[in-house]
């Protein structure tokens, strides 16, 4: 596969189950949009430090708690109404740079994600964002060279401040970008489709569907992790455990942030 996700996938996947629960809770998307040329990178660290700065219960793979660094950029961002009028008129924000820090959780059954840093290249972006929301957003400014058929990934971004992480990754020019394999570490990290955060004091949860990540295994270097300082004990005694890289997915749907019900004091 060479092009962006289309296909649809015959056995029952982690897409599959987040389709249900996106149709059980939206019905319909809120927004759309496209991921294209993701890069992810995969640290394992120690469970205890991790769970203190985490509102939600991690999900450990193989008895660690899993971090990832993930660069993209959101395409097309546009409500699912008004058609090509709306589409046109969110074009001043319909691309937006991210790069964010996340871990892996789960709650009441249902696997997602805990953002616990995230930088935004447009600053619009931070202005607008829900009250009360604890994101941690910040603006940053970031050049991605994500150009897998030449075999070569690069990127950098810069905070506010002159904190700064360079890194770049490789892999095979002509290779294969195929849905994660059951039980391995990209599907772990990678087909996730849910995130919870907190409103205020009130956990709340954002819903997205895609198809299944196509991607392919990439040798991943950090050049330069001045950033990631400041972003908790996790950074001091991380373990590398891999990287994936992803052509992307054509279509994105997203739901609305939603108060999480029948939930547990956490």
């Amino acid at each position: 596969m060479n092009g962006l996700s289309t296909a649809t996938e015959v056995a029952r996947t982690p897409s599959d189950a987040a389709w249900e629960r996106f149709v059980g809770s939206e019905v319909k998307p809120a927004f759309f949009c496209q991921w294209p040329r993701v890069l992810f990178a995969h640290y394992g660290v120690e469970r205890e430090a991790l769970q203190r700065r985490v509102p939600f219960e991690l999900e450990l793979l193989e008895g660690q708690a899993v971090v990832s660094l993930v660069a993209f950029t959101m395409r097309r961002f546009h409500p699912r109404w008004g058609g090509r009028l709306m589409e046109w008129l969110a074009r001043p924000i319909s691309t937006n740079r991210f790069f964010n820090v996340r871990t892996y959780v789960r709650h009441g059954g249902e696997p997602g994600v805990f953002f616990m840093h995230q930088w935004l290249s447009h600053p619009f972006c931070l202005l607008t964002r829900l009250p009360g929301l604890r994101l941690p957003w910040r603006w940053g400014r970031m050049q991605y060279e994500h150009r897998h058929e030449t075999g070569y990934v690069t990127g950098s971004v810069r905070g506010s401040s002159a904190a700064r992480l360079i890194y770049s990754a490789t892999l095979d020019t002509g290779t294969e970008f195929v849905s994660p394999a059951s039980g391995s570490l990209a599907e772990f990290c990678l087909e996730r489709y849910t995130a919870f955060a907190y409103r205020s004091r009130t956990p709340v949860v954002f819903r997205i569907w895609h198809q299944p990540w196509p991607q392919c295994p990439a040798q991943f270097e950090v050049e330069d992790r001045g950033l990631l300082t400041p972003t908790g004990e996790w950074f001091n005694h991380p373990r590398f455990l891999g990287a994936n890289y992803s052509v992307g997915c054509r279509e994105v749907w997203m739901g609305r942030v939603r108060r999480l019900e029948h939930t547990e004091k956490l």
